[in-house]
């Protein structure tokens, strides 16, 4: 089954030129990205909160709460291998290649940090620049893909795709996770992203597939220094930004260097 499939038809040099204007960073939206009949599948497939936790990774800490991530492909049902598998295709890589403006895009068939994620009532994210750069493999991460496979989503859910300046003092974007709609962004030093608090119903879920992708070659803005995951507060979060965050990156910080120990003494 070939992209064209899957896919909705996309005029790229429209897109491109949207990029090329677009703000903060590099990135588009696309709604009915995928063919109907495909989408829906994907959607069914899907499954519950509670069995997707049983053999996901599930996130409980102060800037990454009530969510969950498969990204062993193993575990994926028919049709979210297929869409995995289009999303790492020649012809899609062309086309975000093409809309970005960065050559030679590379898909991660591992899926780090990405795959199906579900994020329960009461689940956020917050907002933050991804880690850059995969040590093992010497890439680059250049652009993240999201889509969305939410039927029912009112806008009181909340749990919005949000996009923010570099000092995140303001909101450039708030996407709700709507079915079938896909987000595309580049990510760098000041791509800061995040989700919004998620309201829905206990028993419901926020749910999306992601795709990470990378480039062997550096980006013009590396400096050579690789990081993880950088969390920012909101500028409504003040008690969060000066208590709680610093206490969870001590928190990381003091596990990893136990970790590292523990590998050094075995070693």
């Amino acid at each position: 089954m070939s992209p064209s499939d899957l896919l909705n038809p996309i005029d790229q040099d429209a897109l491109r030129a949207h990029v090329r204007k677009s703000k903060p960073v590099p990135n588009f939206v696309i709604d009915n990205f995928l063919k109907p009949d495909f989408a829906q599948r994907v959607a069914e497939a899907f499954p519950p909160y509670q069995q997707a936790l049983a053999v996901g990774r599930s996130f409980q800490a102060v800037n990454e709460k009530g969510k969950v991530q498969v990204t062993d492909s193993a575990q994926f049902p028919e049709p979210i291998r297929q869409l995995n598998e289009l999303l790492a295709a020649p012809e899609l890589l062309g086309l975000l290649s093409y809309a970005l403006d960065i050559p030679e895009l590379l898909a991660d068939s591992q899926l780090v940090g990405g795959g199906m994620h579900q994020t329960a009532a009461r689940g956020h994210l917050d907002v933050h620049v991804d880690f850059n750069f995969l040590e093992e493999r010497q890439w680059h991460r250049r652009a993240n893909l999201l889509i969305f496979f939410n039927r029912e989503w009112p806008a009181e859910w909340g749990g919005e795709f949000e996009l923010w300046d570099a000092d995140v003092k303001v909101r450039h974007h708030a996407h709700l996770p709507i079915f079938n709609r896909c987000v595309v962004f580049e990510t760098n030093e000041i791509s800061f992203h995040g989700v919004s608090a998620v309201k829905c119903p206990l028993g419901q879920a926020r749910k999306s597939f992601a795709a990470y992708y990378y480039t062997m070659a550096a980006p013009a803005h590396w400096g050579g220094q690789s990081h993880s995951t950088i969390f920012r507060a909101r500028p409504d979060e003040f008690l969060k930004g000066a208590v709680a965050m610093p206490a969870e990156k001590a928190k990381r910080w003091f596990h990893g260097a136990l970790r590292r120990m523990k590998q050094r003494t075995l070693g």
